[in-house]
């Protein structure tokens, strides 16, 4: 198994998931909070093994799992949506 500390960004249909594998401490509390329940471990990244969405059309982008990550580990860019024109 190789240790990958680089960032990793996942493009996902609403914007990016990027972890940042060397602050994650494998808590678990983004997968526990996850209202879509797209994140589990992924056993490539990380000490610990840390969360990789499974399936991007699910993520939403809501950035919970961003805002209850206790080391920061992981950040959301929501797409933006184009200015409605007529």
């Amino acid at each position: 198994m190789t240790l990958q500390f680089q960032p990793k960004t996942q493009e996902l249909t609403k914007g990016n998931f990027t972890l940042f594998p060397g602050l994650c401490k494998g808590c678990g509390l983004c997968i526990e909070k996850c209202p879509k329940k797209c994140l589990n471990w992924s056993d490539v990244l990380g000490v610990y093994g840390t969360p990789t969405i499974e399936s991007s059309d699910a993520c939403i982008a809501c950035g919970i799992c961003q805002e209850v990550c206790p080391d920061c580990a992981i950040s959301i860019e929501k797409r933006k949506k184009p200015p409605f024109t007529h």
